[in-house]
Parts: structure tokens; C-alpha cells; sequence
């Protein structure tokens, strides 16, 4: 695998959970701490939640935003998010809302930065003993329908199953597999930052849109956002200077204000392009190597640790040798939907954010709109994930849809069951049938027998990803041999 990015780690880990050998190479000899994506969506909460990891991504947010103590009678933040800069209030959302309420210990998104996210993963990386090369990366490979030899830098060649590229946006494993990556080219230059500031005071607080551009300022003391629709940058790749962030700062907000230090800081683009098909032979792509968008919102992190979870499981059972015959191309059908949406969601925020005359007008009715109750709902669902669900046929409305977040009778939470990263299937009602089916696949799902008042199931299968594959309410099992034959293959009662 190339790139030990959060994407990358997520991947790695849940290969490893599956019972696969796995080699990360990556080119930085320590993790990237610029600054990046600031907050983790409930999809992405869930997963770290199905995997045990919610405690430590829980006491990564206290350690980068430690709370301060809240006044009697202070209410919760005013806003939940932006769309182009466009602040989204916080009290039209209809919390009753059946997908938005009763979020418990997730959510509806964490601020947790980047850097802790690849931290807490890291972590869990070295407890499965996922093998991680620093300072290594691909320079080639040779494809065939057995493997892939990788030629990594330093002259060693390391033959394996299959390659997934987790390489970023500018992916030398993409370009070098040839897959197609079409979309639309970039048409702004944006910075983000963390600086020490000198007139920082006459800047206005949050986002703010201009005749010449859009700057942000804060939450974060010293944190700063710049775009201008003047192109992309020269060289993207050439170190941020205080001077730069200063100037794009100056031009964009009209305010004289100082950069006296660069504590972090990034470019970043519009470009938004997508590959065609995330598989080409052996190879795969995961992550920005599979597609590429600005920031805005936050979905770029979030998107890909989603296709790390949809992946891993799939992956892993090819690999083993259980997998049923398509099973991995699902990974492409399920995730490049997601992966367009998002292309459209960031395009259209930066189609609101321009100057002139014409956009200032659809930017007050794009506001007018997020102010509503069904506008700020559907923003919330949207940002966090909730909306998410891959068509897997008819059934249950759960069916395709991330599995509920069931307490069971005894206490427990059905999320502890996920673990160890097997699928589930969930008797509540007593119904020695599910046994029975279960017996075949011992090795690839783990039972679950007891009751969870008021869930109005009797019965759930539960991909490793979380993904409900079947469910019933009246105690009907018609549907669940497809499905676990569809996800788990022939049951042999065997490791896979």
C-alpha cells in the first residue's frame, strides 16, 4: 500500500483485523502536521466507534480543544457549519428528525484535527503490527493477473497480492495504472493557516465575503482562510510564507494586518476530478488518489475514510479467498456515487462565493434557504454523512443504510460486537433459525442473541462495515441466505 495518510492507516488497520499482511510505504519520514481538515462527520465517528477507537479520538478532541467551562443558561453554538461561506444557524435544525436525533456519544460531527485523527490510527496501526516504511515510497510497478511487483525507492522490489494507492491527490499509483481522472480544473487560489498575527482585532470574525475574494478568521486563535478567484497558484508546492499570507490576507479583507510567523499552512484548489473506476487489475485507488475537491465543508478526510471501511473488508476476503464473485467491484459501485456527490457539493460552494453582482444575489437566496428548517436539516444530514446508503436491493428501509445504534438487554451497545471487524448477525427475538444460519460462517460473523427494547426488529445482518445487509421486523428470515451468500460467500464453517 502507498501512503500513510488517515486514509491509508484506516485501511491498513481494518486489512489487518481481517487477518491480512500488510506493507505501508510512505515518502515522509514523519506524519504531515500542516494544517487540514478539522473535524470527523458522525459516518466517520461511527466507524471509529464500531472499532473501539471512539474513546481515543474522544480524548484527542479534549487534548486540541480543551472546552472551557460553560456559563449557566449558554446556549450551544449558533451555528453547525458553512456551505461556501454561507453560515448555517444552528437552531432551525429539526433535532426530532428520525436520522438526527438520539446521536449519543457521536454526534453529529467531532472537531478533531487531522494530525490527531492520523495519530489515533497510527497508534492502532502499530498495535495489529501493520509494517510501516517511512522515508519509502513506490517509484513503479509491474502488474499481472497473479500480483504486483513494487519498485520502491532505495532499489527494493516487494511482490504482493494487490496495490492500493492512498497517495493523494497526486497519486504517481494512478497515474502510473492509467486510470482516468476527469473533471474540471482549478480556478482559485486558497490558503489556510495558522499564524501569529498583528492586527488581527479589525478582521471580522467567521467567514466573510468580498468584492475581491472570501476570508475567514478564527474560531482558532491565529487560524486564517483566504480564497481569490485568480487562478490557481504557480507552484502549490513552494513553501508558504508569512509574506504570502499576509499579502492574500491584505488584498482580500482591505485590512492592514501583520503575519509575524507561519505556524502551518497549506494551499489548496477547486480542482475537483474523480477516476472512473477505482480498480484497474490488481491496482486500487483509496482516498484523494481517487478523486480531488477544495475543502469546503470538510468532506475530503471524511470521504476518504469511507472508502477505507468499504474497502478493507472486501479487500481482506479476496485476499482470503472467501470472497464471492463480484464482491470487490461493489467497492467502485458503492463509493463512487459518494465520491461524485461530493465533487458537486464542493463545485457549488465555490460557485456561491464569487464578487460579483450575480452571485451576491444567489448567495442571499442560498442563505435564505439554510436558515429554514428543512434548509439548516438537510445541510446537517448532508455534512455528517447521515444521508449515505448504498442500494443493496429491496427489504427493510434499513437495508443499505449504516446499522442503528441498538442497546441490547444486557447492557451493551451493538457497536462493541463490531470490534473485531466481522460481520454481525443479530438475533432479538429468540429465533433459533439465525443460529442455525450463522453455523456455516463461524468464522466470518459473529452471533448476537438478546433482546433491545423498542428497536422494532427482530433481526439484522451487518456487513464489517457496518452496512445493514438484511433486517426484519415481524421475525421473517425470507431474504437472509441471499444476502449472507451475496456478502460472506458459501459458508464452509472454516476460516476463509
Amino acid at each position: 500500500m502507498a501512503g500513510a495518510g488517515p486514509v491509508g492507516l484506516m485501511l491498513a488497520t481494518e486489512l489487518r483485523l481481517a487477518g491480512t499482511r500488510v506493507l505501508v510505504v510512505e515518502r515522509r519520514e514523519e506524519p504531515d502536521t500542516a494544517v487540514k481538515a478539522g473535524a470527523v462527520n458522525t459516518a466517520s465517528a461511527l466507524a471509529f466507534d464500531r472499532r473501539g477507537l471512539l474513546p481515543a479520538l474522544e480524548a484527542a478532541l479534549r487534548r486540541s480543544q480543551p472546552e472551557a467551562p460553560r456559563a449557566a443558561g449558554s446556549r450551544r453554538p449558533p451555528f453547525v457549519g458553512h456551505f461556501g461561506g454561507i453560515p448555517v444557524p444552528a437552531d432551525p435544525v429539526d433535532r426530532s428528525d428520525p436520522d438526527l436525533r438520539d446521536r449519543g456519544r457521536t454526534g453529529w460531527y467531532l472537531m478533531v484535527p487531522q494530525v490527531e485523527v492520523e495519530r489515533v490510527l497510527s497508534l492502532r496501526a502499530a498495535e495489529l503490527g501493520v509494517e510501516i516504511r517511512r522515508g519509502v515510497e513506490v517509484r513503479g510497478f509491474d502488474a499481472d493477473g497473479a500480483g504486483v511487483t513494487a519498485h520502491l525507492s532505495g532499489g527494493d522490489d516487494v511482490r504482493a497480492a494487490w496495490l492500493v494507492g492512498c497517495d493523494g491527490g497526486h497519486s504517481l499509483v494512478r497515474r502510473l495504472a492509467g486510470f482516468e481522472f476527469t473533471g474540471t480544473g482549478p480556478g482559485i487560489t486558497g490558503r489556510q493557516a495558522v499564524v501569529a498575527l498583528e492586527g488581527g482585532e479589525r478582521l471580522g470574525q467567521g467567514w466573510q465575503h468580498t468584492p475581491t475574494g472570501v476570508y475567514a478568521h478564527g474560531p482558532t486563535p491565529g487560524r486564517v482562510r483566504t480564497v481569490e478567484f485568480d487562478g490557481p497558484p504557480a507552484d502549490r508546492h513552494a513553501p508558504v510564507t508569512a509574506a504570502e499570507i499576509e499579502a492574500s490576507l491584505r488584498r482580500v479583507s482591505g485590512v492592514d494586518v501583520r503575519v509575524t510567523e507561519v505556524i502551518s499552512a497549506a494551499r489548496f484548489t477547486d480542482n475537483a476530478r474523480q477516476a472512473s473506476d477505482y480498480r484497474r487489475g490488481r491496482v486500487l485507488l483509496c482516498g484523494d488518489a481517487a478523486h480531488v475537491h477544495s475543502p469546503f465543508s470538510g468532506q475530503g478526510l471524511n470521504l476518504g475514510l469511507g472508502d477505507a471501511v468499504n474497502l478493507g473488508w472486501k479487500l481482506a476476503a479476496t485476499v482470503r479467498g472467501w470472497a464471492p464473485e463480484g464482491l470487490l467491484d461493489t467497492y467502485t459501485a458503492e463509493r463512487h456515487p459518494v465520491g461524485a456527490w461530493v465533487l458537486d457539493w464542493t463545485r457549488a460552494q465555490v460557485a456561491v462565493m464569487r464578487g460579483d453582482a450575480d452571485t451576491r444575489a444567489l448567495r442571499g437566496v442560498v442563505a435564505d434557504f439554510l436558515g429554514t428548517r428543512d434548509g439548516a436539516t438537510h445541510y446537517v444530514k448532508r455534512v455528517s454523512g447521515l444521508w449515505q446508503r448504498y442500494d443493496l436491493g429491496g427489504g427493510h428501509p434499513l437495508v443499505g443504510a449504516t446499522m442503528p445504534d441498538l442497546r441490547l438487554d444486557d447492557g451493551t451497545r451493538l457497536a462493541e460486537h463490531a470490534h473485531g471487524g466481522r460481520a454481525l448477525l443479530v438475533d432479538l427475538a429468540a429465533d433459533d433459525r439465525l443460529a442455525a444460519a450463522a453455523e456455516p460462517y463461524a468464522e466470518r460473523l459473529e452471533l448476537i442473541r438478546g433482546g433491545s427494547q423498542g428497536s422494532g426488529l427482530s433481526g439484522l445482518l451487518v456487513r464489517p462495515d457496518g452496512v445493514v445487509a438484511w433486517a426484519s421486523a415481524d421475525g421473517d428470515t425470507a431474504g437472509l441466505e441471499t444476502a449472507l451468500i451475496r456478502w460472506l460467500g458459501t459458508g464452509t464453517g472454516r476460516p476463509g
